[in-house]
């Protein structure tokens, strides 16, 4: 033991995973492959983002998928939470999925399993699709319909791949940060402007 009583050896034990995480629209770029969200439309208010950052290019991660799916590799990560872009696999909130959208995601769980890392699919990261918004977002049970239908769409198409889901992420944040405190996307102030708000 050293003085501070942590222990000298550090080796992790056999059993234990390692992961790292990422968030659809922080990393894929790509606007033009997919729909528009409410953090699209939150970036365009002036100030709600303090360096006036968009979704595009991002980290490219669309284009660079082959790259960014090395990295992992080179990481030696054992698993790798991503995130669905509902509107990229369905662009609009509902219908029938994106060809274009559903082989991005494809391409990614077949490499992360070329790849022997375990991929893990979050269906919400915050990114609702504009025209649900535009219904009334979270506040209309509708929406909570929609995405059960948007559910269905991802399992019925990955779940064969992927084990590990998990439906919303942070649900408090973007529940409290976006609707109540108005911090986050959609805020009160796009609520009162979704409709001046260019598609």
């Amino acid at each position: 033991m050293t003085a501070a009583g942590a222990k000298d050896d550090l080796t992790l034990p056999a059993d234990m995973e390692i992961g790292v995480a990422t968030s659809s629209w922080q990393i894929e770029g790509d606007l033009a492959g997919r729909g528009r969200c409410i953090w699209d439309d939150f970036a365009q208010i002036p100030g709600a983002i303090v360096d006036g950052a968009i979704a595009e290019p991002a980290c490219d991660h669309v284009n660079r998928l082959e790259e960014d799916l090395d990295l992992l590799s080179w990481l030696g990560v054992d698993a790798y939470r991503f995130s669905i872009s509902w509107p990229r696999l369905q662009p609009g909130g509902s219908g029938p999925a994106s060809t274009t959208g559903l082989d991005f995601y494809n391409r990614l769980v077949d490499g992360l399993l070329e790849r022997g890392i375990r991929p893990v699919a979050t269906l919400y990261h915050w990114d609702l699709p504009s025209e649900l918004h535009d219904l009334g977002g979270w506040l209309q049970r509708s929406t909570a319909q929609r995405f059960a239908e948007y559910a269905h769409l991802a399992a019925t198409h990955l779940g064969d791949r992927v084990g590990g889901w998990a439906t919303l992420n942070e649900p408090w944040v973007s529940a409290y940060l976006g609707y109540a405190a108005g911090i986050h996307a959609p805020t009160s102030m796009a609520i009162r402007r979704s409709s001046t708000v260019r598609r």
